[in-house]
């Protein structure tokens, strides 16, 4: 009988170890899958928590995008303007170099014109010469520029604009003003090429 005990509880432990080590899915007794076994309590709850954000988590990560948002907006905004200040400088810079090449080319023909000056004074220029129409032309082609003649009798003096040579004091003078151009002044716009070269009459 103690033979029989003994192997009963081998078989006993042999059927224990064989359920517990026996990890097929399918049953092979009745071929049906087997359910999974269920997990220990409180480990597929560990899990589920641990994968999910808290409403502060998402809170915070949205506070964080908009602020980066916000921080690439900026930095566009910054670069863009940059952007249109560097045209406008480059376009400011083209303009004022143009404008100080015309006005150097314009500076080395002003002995020319002012020959032609002279020439028309002592009535050389005939209207309807070659000379008088080549002036007429010469002068067209600064004035498409913007040249213009600085220094007239009778205003007032501007030492910006005008080169006293002669100071004539008189007693109808209320102020400084031109009494005579001896050498015509000009300007490109804003830009003095040549002070004009006058006599200035003043109070006495």
């Amino acid at each position: 009988m103690a033979k029989d005990k003994h192997e009963d509880a081998r078989e006993g432990e042999n059927e224990s170890e064989s359920r517990v080590n026996d990890k097929r899915k399918i049953d092979p007794e009745t071929g049906e899958a087997r359910q999974p076994a269920p997990a220990p309590d409180g480990a597929g709850a560990s899990e589920e928590g641990a994968s999910e954000l808290t409403d502060e988590d998402v809170a915070l990560l949205a506070e964080a995008e908009r602020d980066l948002v916000a921080e690439y907006r900026d930095r566009a905004a910054r670069a863009e303007a940059e952007l249109v200040n560097f045209r406008t400088r480059v376009e400011r810079d083209r303009t004022a170099n143009r404008e100080a090449v015309v006005a150097e080319v314009i500076r080395s023909l002003l002995p020319a014109i002012d020959d032609l000056d002279r020439a028309d004074a002592h009535g050389d220029l005939d209207e309807g010469s070659p000379l008088a129409i080549v002036s007429q032309k010469l002068r067209a082609g600064f004035e498409r520029y913007g040249l213009r003649r600085v220094g007239e009798v009778g205003e007032v003096f501007d030492p910006t604009w005008h080169e006293a040579l002669v100071r004539i004091p008189s007693a109808e003078a209320t102020e400084n003003t031109v009494a005579d151009v001896i050498e015509v002044g000009y300007a490109l716009g804003d830009r003095l090429i040549r002070a004009a070269k006058v006599a200035v009459s003043v109070p006495e």
